[in-house]
């Protein structure tokens, strides 16, 4: 069987991290990804997925990465029931991330996401400077 998912699209909010009562570290957050053809009949030109990282990409994903940026989400399908607080039944749908790689750069004004990574994008030495032989 296969369970592969495979997105590329914006986060919609800022990631929101938190620890599991075991410890571990999960992060949600959810992409809008665009529509190939703008629907005529005035529905969202975008498609809205709710996503989960799990530990190391938890982490890395509230770190780095706000809304508005860029993503590449891979990962597989989750479906799961619970009651909500009115007492109703629910299931939900989600991406469970196994790798979220960011696509863009965050904006130097620190609007549209990545305010959080203007110091580790700033250690890394432009093209034109970086010399692999340095240390050699």
């Amino acid at each position: 069987m296969i369970n592969r998912v495979v997105l590329v699209g914006r986060l919609t909010r800022d990631p929101e991290l938190r620890s599991t009562s075991t410890g571990k570290q999960v992060c949600d957050f959810s992409i809008a990804v665009q529509k190939k053809f703008k629907p005529q009949d005035g529905s969202p030109d975008a498609d809205f997925f709710r996503v989960s990282a799990w530990e190391k990409t938890a982490e890395f994903v509230a770190n780095y990465l706000t809304k508005g940026r860029l993503v590449a989400v891979d990962g597989r399908l989750q479906s799961r029931k619970f009651t909500a607080q009115d007492g109703s039944n629910r299931e939900v749908v989600e991406i469970v991330a196994e790798n979220v790689q960011g696509l863009d750069r965050p904006r130097e004004d620190g609007e549209g996401g990545g305010g959080r990574a203007t110091a580790a994008v700033a250690a890394v030495p432009d093209e034109d400077e970086f010399d692999p032989f340095a240390n050699d």
